[in-house]
């Protein structure tokens, strides 16, 4: 079997549901864990998902990935604006790198429309909600075999 692909979410993702629902939708992220297992498991697949709101853990996981993973599914949330730390440790890998978002942030406010994680990435989902993950894994998915 296949290393598992992680699938990592940034600060403020656990209040999914909660905040700001008009723009990140009324899913939780226990929803959106339960959509990608699922997505994985169609595809024969099994992913590793993990939240934090804390920069140094996204990164520990990051490198972890390095040895552990097959491809990353990353929504940096606000690091991705944010976080050097985060591009140079992204950039350390040779696994397929998806960056996710739920809403596209080229349509919101101007700061939204860079992230360091583009510049990592093989390929980027946003503006699709919940589906935007499960599209990601699809994609790590197929780049990763």
């Amino acid at each position: 079997m296949s290393k598992p692909i992680y699938v990592l979410s940034g600060p403020n993702l656990n209040l999914l549901g909660q905040r700001e629902p008009e723009i990140y939708g009324k899913e939780t992220l226990d929803d959106v864990r339960r959509a990608c297992e699922l997505r994985a498991q169609a595809l024969g697949r099994s992913i590793v998902f993990r939240q934090s709101n804390h920069e140094g853990d996204l990164i520990d996981w990051v490198q972890e990935a390095r040895e552990a993973a097959s491809a990353l599914v990353i929504n940096p949330a606000g690091y991705g604006h944010t976080s050097v730390a985060l591009l140079d440790a992204l950039k350390t890998l040779s696994i397929p790198i998806v960056e996710c978002h739920l809403s596209n942030p080229a349509a919101r406010e101007t700061f939204r429309r860079h992230t360091y994680v583009s510049l990592a990435a093989t390929g980027v989902v946003s503006g699709f909600g919940l589906a935007s993950y499960e599209l990601a894994v699809e994609a790590a998915a197929g780049k990763s075999r």
